[in-house]
């Protein structure tokens, strides 16, 4: 992978697969820049550039110490400016608020695809403390209960569904992502309600969710998408429950990237 400089001195990796107009993947909570590899290979043969990047705390990104959303939007912008500038946006979950939240600070970019944010407008919100208790798992060395915290407090899954991830091959490839819960965590808590800034970004804005996923998804991509002046909506029938369907993705991206 290739290595970007962020503003507080961060090594942030990155990896870029096709050729053409140029798109930045965010991805959300708990994963690495890998988990968008067939989304990067749709968006490559759809003609695109597509880029992925490991947020910091992620895979072989670096991080700081007391690092905040500011940071991670940051790290953003120093991987737009290394492939070259001039990138369109497409963050999921997480990443879909990150994106939206970078580019109110500032952060050049040409367009905005947002998949599924899971901005809670306010309702049903997580403890204040979140981040805090988390912080204090991983400080105590125990990482396997931030994840699972994070899961069940943050993320809202069912205590059966998270029991069984914990069960499951896959737990162990979470637990170095541990600190990255803190960071999602503090971003979403930040702008779960949009700022004012936020919702009056000057690129074009499109909002991107299935047609069979979380009920809380479906609220915040379709009230996030009436809230900004002249955002499109696209609901995806064969994204399902959370998971972007590539090649649809793919179709809906390269239709608005140019």
């Amino acid at each position: 992978m290739n290595t970007a400089l962020s503003a507080d001195g961060t090594r942030i990796a990155y990896d870029q697969i096709g050729d053409g107009p140029i798109v930045v993947i965010v991805n959300g909570a708990l994963s690495r820049a890998t988990d968008a590899g067939g989304l990067a290979a749709a968006l490559a043969d759809a003609g695109l550039r597509a880029v992925t990047w490991d947020r910091r705390a992620r895979g072989s990104s670096g991080d700081a110490p007391g690092s905040t959303p500011e940071r991670e939007a940051e790290d953003l912008a120093a991987v737009i400016d290394a492939v070259g500038g001039g990138a369109s946006v497409l963050g999921h979950s997480s990443g879909a608020i990150l994106a939206l939240f970078a580019a109110s600070l500032g952060v050049p970019m040409h367009s905005l695809l947002l998949s599924e944010p899971p901005l809670r407008f306010g309702v049903d919100e997580p403890s204040d403390d979140l981040a805090e208790r988390l912080q204090r798992l991983i400080d105590d060395g125990r990482p396997d209960e931030a994840v699972v915290t994070f899961q069940l407090e943050s993320v809202g899954l069912p205590r059966e569904m998270v029991d069984g991830i914990r069960a499951s091959d896959q737990f162990a490839a979470l637990v170095p992502l541990a600190q990255s819960t803190v960071y999602d965590t503090a971003l979403v808590h930040l702008v779960s309600t949009p700022t004012p800034e936020m919702l009056a970004v000057t690129q074009p804005v499109t909002v991107i969710r299935g047609e069979q996923t979380f009920p809380v998804l479906v609220a915040a991509a379709d009230r996030l998408a009436a809230a900004i002046d002249g955002a499109e909506l696209v609901v995806v029938p064969e994204s399902v429950m959370h998971r972007p369907d590539p090649a649809a993705t793919a179709r809906v991206v390269r239709d608005r990237v140019s």
